[in-house]
């Protein structure tokens, strides 16, 4: 850079200077570091030594700074037709021009003194954006739309209070502009649960919760009713997890021979289970992610802060990575690789023993109705007569089986319909329930033989009226009856499956504890330090309370899109079954809905009675829907 004349003017922290006597590397500016006030208090002048790189040269030599400080010339005119007659030429509009040429344009009759007037004026007009490079001042003209947008902009700064009592009387009558949802942002968090206050509904007078403030994001048109708030409302991603998991290692594996088999819903993409019977054993592959996470790595702390897989209609977020179903998933390769429950039986249909096995498995996928074809064939039909046998074992044990209507909900990606199927009771689907249950059982017994650490699964026996209703109002009545379970390190009995001691094992792509389970089994196999009771109930709970919260949000998710359903088939009629009586009122449960309501009665209706009834009222942000009799 070369060397600043005296008096040359220069920018010092944004203000004008002027360039003194120079010494060694540094020199000498005066700047007015006090404005002088309308009070009468006298201008501040300062001088400082600098170096040439804490300046920005502006102009030659000038007057004096009180000068230049002084002039009031208006360049309005001068400057916006420089931006016209540049934007005129391709060229000159998208090549910055220097200072001082930008200048000259400006005023013919340009000099020094006129300057920082002008420089003062460019930074404060849209015409032109400054830029600088290499210690000199360049300018671009502005395009109209980007000028445009900073005068709209201006405006609305210097008329921001008159603009925002507009706009929140706007609001008071719910009939905002298109232009207004940008001041809406405080009301969404509140609806998504990000905050607990809106300054904007205070203002309007409207009450602040999420609910009041998802009923006016759906008044005012700013949401659809196809906005589902839950999962983000419960602090929930739905993306799934981005922590990889490595490729599974190489490892001593047992072959399993034969064919084993995944069945599953048609829709399921994340088959994490299969079974088959070799003549003297059941077995039972479950997917095998522990191979390589570890207590405590970065894939266990983000499933542990997940909890469990989310499954909403809309879509799916995965406690594990998308991309570890590829290589954990059972049936998706050729070959894949399990942790396999090897069970036997004594002769009574109890498991005399359970080994634990890494293993490697032909899997093959079967849909539940297609397992249902083929039940007896003989590769299928000992698993159903293994499941007859222990689904008997277990009842006279005192399991309780509680059968209601069950749906699935899906949601058009693209036009955002609606669609509730019922779930069809297959006999199959009782198998893969039964071999499940037979693998918890298995790990529970091989955890406690070993002494080791594990999330034992438990429920105390419920108090089951000596006479129960008969259909649907029976099995109401039974849930209702139903204790909390309980997670534990220490065994106890599962009442309710009627087994001595469980654990869940089956699902460690999807459920936090079963993968924890799995990471302790793994470490007992491959001679490693099994987690401690302590650091395991930390686990445990951590894992559980945000499995709950996954839970939670998938219930009032489902609930949600049920409302969006009715909304957008307000013709819909369906069956509902009473299933409860309380004075002049019934509980009613609509199996195509998988839904309960409460209803008026008269007095001689019936349990189980059936009526026909059609959404009167609905109030998606509170998930409420009324119904009247057809």
């Amino acid at each position: 850079m070369p060397l600043f004349e005296k008096k040359s003017i220069v920018l010092y922290k944004n203000s004008p200077a002027i360039v003194g006597e120079r010494e060694s590397d540094k020199f000498t500016i005066e700047w007015q570091s006090s404005p002088a006030s309308p009070t009468g208090k006298k201008a501040v002048y300062s001088s400082q030594k600098v170096r040439e790189k804490d300046v920005i040269f502006l102009c030659g030599p000038v007057t004096s700074l009180e000068k230049i400080l002084d002039i009031k010339a208006d360049f309005t005119s001068g400057i916006s037709e420089a931006r016209e007659l540049l934007l005129s030429d391709e060229e000159s509009a998208s090549s910055p021009l220097e200072f001082s040429e930008l200048v000259s344009i400006i005023k013919a009759d340009f000099s020094n003194d006129d300057a920082w007037p002008i420089y003062s004026a460019l930074k404060n007009s849209f015409d032109f954006e400054e830029k600088i490079d290499g210690g000199k001042i360049y300018f671009l003209p502005r395009s109209d739309e980007a000028k445009k947008a900073l005068e709209e902009k201006a405006n609305e700064k210097e008329h921001a209070g008159e603009i925002r009592a507009a706009f929140i009387e706007r609001l008071k009558q719910k009939k905002i502009l298109p232009e207004d949802s940008k001041y809406m942002g405080d009301v969404e968090a509140l609806a998504l649960g990000k905050t607990d206050k809106s300054k904007t509904m205070k203002e309007a007078g409207f009450k602040e919760t999420p609910e009041k403030a998802h009923k006016l994001l759906l008044d005012t048109g700013i949401w659809a009713i196809t906005r589902n708030p839950y999962p983000l409302r419960w602090g929930l991603s739905m993306q799934s997890s981005s922590v990889k998991l490595e490729t599974p290692p190489e490892e001593e594996r047992v072959k399993v021979p034969g064919i084993s088999w995944a069945i599953d819903s048609e829709w399921s993409a994340d088959p994490d289970d299969a079974i088959a019977w070799d003549g003297k054993y059941l077995w039972v592959h479950i997917a095998d992610p522990a191979a390589t996470v570890m207590p405590d790595d970065d894939v266990d702390k983000a499933a542990r802060m997940r909890g469990a897989t989310l499954y909403v209609p809309e879509g799916t977020s995965r406690m594990l990575s998308e991309d570890s179903l590829s290589d954990y998933a059972l049936g998706l390769n050729e070959i894949s690789r399990a942790l396999s429950f090897r069970i036997e039986f004594d002769s009574n249909g109890d498991i005399a023993d359970c080994q634990v096995l890494r293993t490697t498995v032909d899997v093959k996928r079967l849909t539940y109705e297609k397992a249902d074809e083929l039940k007896d064939s003989p590769e299928l039909k000992p698993l159903f007569e293994i499941a007859r046998r222990n689904f008997e074992r277990r009842t006279k044990a005192g399991a309780v089986t509680i059968t209601l209507p069950e749906v699935h909900i899906s949601v058009d990606s693209e036009t955002k319909k609606v669609s509730i199927e019922e779930h069809k009771h297959t006999e199959s689907g009782d198998v893969v329930r039964e071999a499940m249950l037979l693998a918890g059982e298995g790990a529970a017994r091989f955890a406690f033989k070993n002494a080791l650490a594990f999330p034992f699964v438990s429920q105390e026996a419920p108090e089951i009226p000596a006479e129960l209703p008969e259909g649907l109002a029976g099995q109401y009545r039974l849930r209702r009856c139903m204790r909390r379970r309980n997670v534990s390190v220490t065994p106890s009995v599962h009442s309710g499956l009627g087994l001595g001691m469980y654990s869940q094992v089956t699902s460690p792509l999807r459920r936090y504890s079963d993968l924890l389970s799995h990471e302790q089994l793994r470490a007992f196999l491959c001679g490693r330090k099994p987690i401690e009771k302590d650091e395991m109930l930390m686990r445990m709970s951590a894992g559980d309370a945000a499995a709950q919260a996954a839970h939670k949000s998938e219930r009032k998710s489902n609930l949600h899109w049920t409302l969006v359903y009715l909304l957008q088939n307000p013709d819909w009629q369906g069956r509902a079954v009473c299933v409860d009586k309380q004075g002049n009122q019934a509980t009613f449960m609509i199996p195509s809905l998988a839904l309960e309501t409460v209803m008026a009665s008269s007095s001689d209706l019936k349990l189980n009675h059936e009526i026909t009834v059609q959404a009167d009222k609905i109030d998606l942000p509170n998930l409420e829907v009324t119904f009247r009799k057809i």
